[in-house]
This record gives structure tokens, C-alpha cells and sequence, in this order.
């Protein structure tokens, strides 16, 4: 041991201290990177030259130390401070933080995982998520349904103006108030619907002129008189029903065609019922419907005010020139709609997201010491198979008001030929109704569950990593979600360039779960997790450093001046 050692203790004195300021250096040059993560060198003594092991005391001596020197010191490890930096709001929703444990999953180029803290994510021109070197965020995708697919890692994607969806309605609700004392209608309980007759009808049954029946053929179908007149229709003529209003509403316009001789009165019939939105059937009450009896026909509407009839005279008329008015429609005395009743109309969606309409009346029905008996009927000018009638049903409300029971709720609307799923099927929900005593009545429709088509324009990210988009008609999708990945020894990553981080060798296999789950924390939208560098600390090291490299070279410089002065001596 000499002066030499001196040298040499001197330089690792110089190195250690130089690793030093390299890695105080890189931490202030990342003082603004995202998400960095500062480091701090750690030194051990190089070596320890032993002259003397020591005594062990006895009962003559109390014992000695060891003698020994060191020969410098080295770089024991680098250390990464794992501890999360402090967070900055930017607003951007591809921006992203994690708020705890955990890192962001990335496909780099070379198509092996990677992680990162820096959640500076942008979309690129395919809508993916990338970061900013183009490295691929991964997450779980959804299916065919939106639901999200867990275990399975995927490029995330955000079909930004791209995605177009639609929603089937299934539910309808209705709320309002339904109260007997509204003076709106004849009467009270709903128990007459319009009424309406034509003239006599006939038919030439071999010769002897009978009173027309459901079975008559239409082509055989006269109007009776002395002599009965022509047959009414011939094959191929058109009856055409224009301008008939319901509830002093328009009714669409409808056609129907005579065709064989094997078309009958009573076929033609069931087409009225259906083209005036007439509901049938046992239980409802008013004997409602299109029939003939004597050779007469009788319309019966549906009781209630607003289900009221008006067929003007012309209303139904024939392309047959020479009877271009086959029926003569007339109103008996006291033929008007009975009943208290509230109409209103409402919009529901097919598959496709096209709207369909849905006109539903309330009548009522039955007055009782246990509550209030409602009958609604609903009816869609757009059903392509029954016209307009739907469904009926009932509403019963209890002694309060309260809605108790329903019937007749599951509503089907025939959508064939239209590309969309058929038939169209949804509920109503009368639950927001009520039959309190206001004098006034009233019913519309608070929500339902369809939308017409739209377009993605928006997406949000939630704490536990949920993609949820937003459509420009009110829908929202699950696009996908973020995936986090913990390890048990974070510090054990190997950093690479771009920002990430790979699994190393001491710091355990990567557990890639959502976030929120396990150990992994939670994601803050619209903001970035900022380096964690502390500068006046790093400042403070980088003085201690320059003072022990000027120190270390203090040793080399004092060296060199004894062993100068010893050549000296020789001389």
C-alpha cells in the first residue's frame, strides 16, 4: 500500500461521483417528461484492504479493532423512485392518468407488450389509439353486443364519424292523470262507439234477389230497389276509404282492391276494421266492428270520444264509374261515441332505427268502490300487416289512485318487408299513470328505449377504464376498455426509449387486469401524470456530487505532490 493506492482510491472517487451527476443530469433533462420516473445512484466501498483482523479481548486485554483500508468506491445500483408524480388536467379525453399501481399496455412496433406511464395518447387516421410514437394502446374489446370481452388483450379502436347505430324500442312508459270527472265526451263510462249504416244490399241468388251476407261475392253485390240496380263492383275495381277522420283526426288514406269473383262482402269488411283502426273481439266493449245483418252494413266504432267516428258522404267511393259511390253511410240518431277518454301519440324505433308511429286512446271503462277500470286501444298507421289496430288492454286503479294491475301491455307492431327485425315488440310501462280526481285529463309519453340512426361523434373514458361513446341521437355504446398492468416489483422494469418500460428480470411477470380490479388503480380522463422529479433535491445531489468529484480529484492532485516531493528526495 502506497501513494499509488492514493491514485487510484482517488479515481473511483472521480467515476462514482461522475455516475452520479450522469444520473442527477438525466432526471433534470426529464424534469417535464410525462410520467418519468426519477433515479438516484447508490455507492458501496470498492474494496477493504485488511493489515489486521484484530484481538479478541482476554483477561489481560481489553482487545483490538481491525486495521483496515479502503480502496475506493463503486456504483452499487440505481434505483427508480416507482412513487406517482403529481397530476396536470388538459381537457383532451385521449389523455389519460392513472390515479395508483399500474401501467398502460402498449404494442410497440416490433409487436411485443410494453408499458408506459405517459398516458399522452392521440387518435391516428385509422381512429386507433396510439401514444405518441405510434405504438398501439391495448385494452379489452367488446363484442357483438357491446359487452365487453374480458382476458382478451386487442388494439383499442374509436370509430369516430364512422360507427352508425341504432336502438329497437322495448319499452314505452306513459305517465299522466286519468280522472273520471272530466267533462270531455258523452257520458260517463264508455259504453257506445259510433255508429253507421248503409243501404239495403242484395244479391241475384238464381233468380230470386236475397238480401246480401258476409259470403256474398262483391262483383254479385247490388244496391236493392224495383229493379235492384247493377252489380256494384267488377273484378279489378278499386274501393278507396279517403277522408274519414277518428277523434277528429285525419285517417290515412286506404285501398282495396276487388278481385275474383271469389272476393266477399265480409272480406272486404275485415279491411274497414282494420283501415279505421276498429279493435274487435271478445270483451271490448260496444260490440265494436264492421258487419252485416239484413243485407245492411253496420259500423260499430270503439266507445269513447276520442275514438269517434266521422265518415263524410263520399268518404268511401269505387273506381267503377258507374257507381262511384257504392256504400250510402248514414249516422242513426244517437249513433255518437259514449265515453270519457284521453288520446295522445307517441314515436317508437324498429331495428333499424326507423320511427314508427303508435296512437294510443284511453277509455273509461268501469267505475267501482274498489278503484277505476281504463281500457286503452292502440293503434300504428304504420303496421304493414293489421292496418292500424293493435291491441287492447286494461289499466285498474286502487282506491288512491294508484295503478294496481294491467293487461294487454306487450305490444306487437307487424314491421315485414321493411329489412328490420318483424315484428317490432315492446311493453308499455303505465306505472307513471294515476287516476286522481284533477278534472282534467291527461296522458303522453316520458320516455323509450329506442333511438333513430346516428353517428359516433364523442367518447368518454371512465375511472375503471370503460370506452363509452356517444352517438348524435342520444345512444351510448361500450367501445371498449383500458387495460392496466401491475407488477410486484415495479422498479425492476427495464426503461427503454419512448417512454415505456419491459418487463425485466427481477420485476416479476405482468398481471393485465381492468382497472379498479386487484391492485391496479383507477384511470382520470382529460389529464397526464407529470414527471416526479424533485429539482431542489436534485439540485442538492448535483452540489454533494461536484464536491466530492473536486474532493476525489483533491486526493489525485495530493498524491501526486508526495510522490513528486519523494522523487525529490532521491536527488
Amino acid at each position: 500500500m502506497g501513494l499509488t493506492s492514493a491514485l487510484f482510491t482517488g479515481l473511483s472517487g472521480l467515476n462514482t461521483n461522475q455516475f452520479r451527476i450522469d444520473t442527477i443530469g438525466d432526471n433534470i433533462a426529464n424534469a417535464n417528461t410525462t410520467g418519468y420516473k426519477s433515479s438516484r445512484s447508490m455507492f458501496q466501498t470498492q474494496f477493504a484492504q485488511v493489515l489486521t483482523r484484530g484481538t479478541p479481548p482476554s483477561g489481560t486485554q481489553g482487545g483490538t479493532n481491525a486495521i483496515e483500508v479502503g480502496l475506493g468506491s463503486m456504483v452499487g445500483a440505481t434505483q427508480r423512485n416507482m412513487q406517482q408524480g403529481s397530476t396536470e388536467t388538459t381537457g383532451l379525453t385521449t389523455d389519460m392518468a392513472i390515479d395508483g399501481d399500474g401501467f398502460f399496455v402498449v404494442r410497440s412496433a416490433d409487436n411485443r407488450q410494453a408499458y408506459t406511464r405517459d398516458g399522452s395518447f392521440l387518435l391516428n387516421s385509422n381512429n386507433d389509439l396510439v401514444t405518441a410514437d405510434g405504438f398501439f394502446m391495448q385494452g379489452f374489446g367488446v363484442d357483438s353486443n357491446f359487452n365487453v370481452v374480458p382476458g382478451v388483450l386487442t388494439d383499442l379502436h374509436i370509430p369516430l364519424g364512422q360507427m352508425s347505430e341504432a336502438r329497437r324500442t322495448d319499452r314505452a312508459t306513459l305517465s299522466g292523470n286519468l280522472s273520471t270527472t272530466t267533462p270531455t265526451g258523452l257520458g260517463s263510462i264508455g259504453s257506445q262507439g259510433t255508429r253507421y249504416g248503409s243501404q239495403s244490399l242484395v244479391f241475384d241468388n238464381a233468380g230470386v234477389i236475397t238480401p246480401a251476407d258476409g259470403a256474398t261475392a262483391l262483383t254479385a253485390l247490388r244496391s236493392d230497389g224495383s229493379p235492384p240496380s247493377a252489380p256494384l263492383f267488377a273484378n279489378g275495381d278499386v274501393i278507396t276509404v279517403k277522408g274519414a277522420e277518428k277523434g277528429g283526426r285525419d285517417l290515412p288514406e286506404a285501398q282495396f282492391v276487388v278481385g275474383t269473383t271469389g272476393t266477399t262482402v265480409g272480406e272486404y269488411l275485415s279491411w274497414l276494421n282494420t283501415s279505421l283502426g276498429i279493435q274487435t273481439g271478445g270483451g271490448i266493449p260496444g260490440s265494436p266492428g264492421a258487419t252485416i245483418s239484413g243485407g245492411r252494413i253496420t259500423i260499430n266504432g270503439n266507445v269513447g270520444y276520442e275514438n269517434r267516428l266521422n265518415i263524410p258522404v263520399g268518404a268511401i267511393s269505387s273506381s267503377n264509374a258507374s257507381f262511384s259511390g257504392p256504400f250510402t253511410m248514414t249516422k242513426p240518431a244517437g249513433g255518437d261515441a259514449v265515453g270519457q277518454s284521453v288520446y295522445t301519440s307517441f314515436t317508437v324505433y324498429d331495428s333499424l332505427g326507423k320511427p314508427v308511429q303508435v296512437d294510443m286512446t284511453m277509455v273509461l271503462e268501469d267505475k267501482a268502490t274498489a278503484g277505476n277500470t281504463w281500457r286503452f286501444y292502440a293503434e300504428s298507421p304504420d303496421d304493414a300487416l293489421r292496418g292500424r289496430a293493435l291491441s287492447t288492454g286494461t289499466v285498474v286503479f286502487d282506491q288512491y289512485g294508484r295503478v294496481s294491475s294491467s293487461t294487454g301491455t306487450a305490444l306487437s307492431i307487424d314491421t315485414d318487408a321493411t329489412g328490420a327485425i318483424d315484428p317490432l315488440c315492446f311493453n308499455l310501462d303505465l306505472s307513471g299513470l294515476t287516476g286522481l280526481s284533477t278534472g282534467d285529463s291527461n296522458m303522453v309519453m316520458t320516455g323509450q328505449t329506442g333511438f333513430p340512426p346516428g353517428t359516433l361523434h364523442s367518447f368518454s373514458v371512465g375511472a375503471d377504464g370503460t370506452i363509452t361513446g356517444s352517438f348524435t341521437n342520444g345512444l351510448s355504446r361500450t367501445l371498449g376498455r383500458v387495460a392496466l398492468a401491475t407488477f410486484s416489483n415495479s422498479a425492476g422494469l427495464t426503461r427503454e426509449t419512448n417512454n415505456v418500460f419491459r418487463a425485466g428480470p427481477n420485476s416479476g411477470e405482468a398481471v393485465v387486469t381492468a382497472p379498479i380490479t386487484m391492485r391496479a388503480g383507477r384511470i382520470m380522463s382529460g389529464a397526464l401524470e407529470l414527471s416526479n422529479v424533485d429539482l431542489s433535491r436534485e439540485f442538492i445531489g448535483l452540489i454533494n456530487a461536484s464536491t466530492g468529484f473536486s474532493a476525489a480529484g483533491k486526493v489525485i492532485t495530493t498524491s501526486d505532490k508526495l510522490l513528486n516531493d519523494l522523487l525529490n528526495l532521491t536527488r
